[in-house]
């Protein structure tokens, strides 16, 4: 089997716990990326709320439109969807993971340049426990990603360590509360690179992202793989064929790999419910500053 990676790449990822491996990506399909993001963003001027497809930012109005999450984007245009078996991420997950690798499901954050959202830290396996945890979550960096712009943050190690309350008046929120865990944030370290590079994070990476204050904007393809013997444990598949039509490498197994890791249920559900950045609205106690809309709102 032919491999992508490096050794000390994969003693990288297995040690942090994420990893960005560049160009990955042509820049051919990255301006085909930037070109049907731009006509999603566009076509989001007729919105004043989210729908199945679009979460807008609270800012957002038909004059100014402001898309933070594109939903399903693999699902909506075929240039994304393309994406999900791209040989280059594929040999990746099959460097860590082996033979057999899986697609669960994709987003794209888009943070636009000076008001583009924060994500709160969290770790993704709090929404989705596993019977193992051999999965992570793949970023294709459509602009280049630098400190200014918001980067994806990790705390190196945390795959390793426990699974913190993701709760906030007994609901799930989907955000850790920072002032109630022992983590110590100033320890995060930034996924940054050049467009068409992508990030690689395990599920149970702690993780976040702060508000866009530059002026360039940053844009995550973000798509979640899973080895193919890794089962879920929330929403079990009643579709075997539907599932297995997911399968990106090798062959699907009805016998789920059991490991010893912890696990902590998302219930009850989050009051708002949605994408992340509802879930993270019942949060009390927030880590990363939050765009001022007041002049904009004042404007209206």
């Amino acid at each position: 089997m032919p491999t992508y990676l490096t050794q000390s790449q994969i003693d990288e990822y297995n040690a942090v716990g994420g990893l960005v491996v560049p160009n990955v990506l042509s820049p051919a399909e990255v301006a085909a990326l930037r070109d049907v993001t731009d006509e999603f963003v566009e076509r989001s001027r007729a919105l004043t709320t989210h729908d199945e497809v679009y979460d807008l930012e609270d800012s957002h109005t038909p004059a100014q439109p402001r898309v933070r999450r594109i939903k399903h984007p693999h699902l909506n245009h075929p240039t994304y969807g393309a994406l999900v078996r791209h040989p280059g991420i594929v040999a990746i997950l099959r460097d860590l993971w082996g033979p057999n690798v899986r697609f669960d499901t994709g987003k794209l954050n888009l943070k636009s340049a000076g008001f583009g959202a924060a994500v709160e830290w969290h770790q993704d396996w709090a929404f989705y426990p596993h019977t193992n945890d051999d999965l992570a979550a793949v970023g294709v960096m459509m602009d280049d990603m630098e400190l200014a712009n918001g980067p994806l943050l990790i705390i190196p190690g945390s795959h390793k360590g426990p699974i913190h309350d993701h709760h906030a008046n007994g609901r799930f929120c989907g955000a850790m509360n920072p002032a109630a865990c022992d983590v110590d944030f100033s320890k995060a370290v930034p996924l940054t690179g050049a467009a068409g590079s992508i990030t690689i994070h395990h599920a149970r990476t702690i993780h976040g992202s702060a508000l866009n204050t530059s002026n360039k904007d940053r844009r995550l393809l973000l798509f979640q793989f899973r080895a193919a013997d890794a089962w879920p444990l929330m929403t079990p598949p009643n579709d075997i064929a539907a599932y297995d039509a997911l399968m990106v490498a090798g062959t699907s197994s009805l016998e789920p790999r059991l490991a010893d890791v912890p696990v902590r249920l998302p219930l009850p559900p989050a009051d708002k419910a949605g994408s992340i950045y509802e879930n993270q609205k019942g949060l009390a106690h927030r880590y990363f500053a939050v765009a001022d809309t007041s002049a904009l709102h004042a404007a209206q």
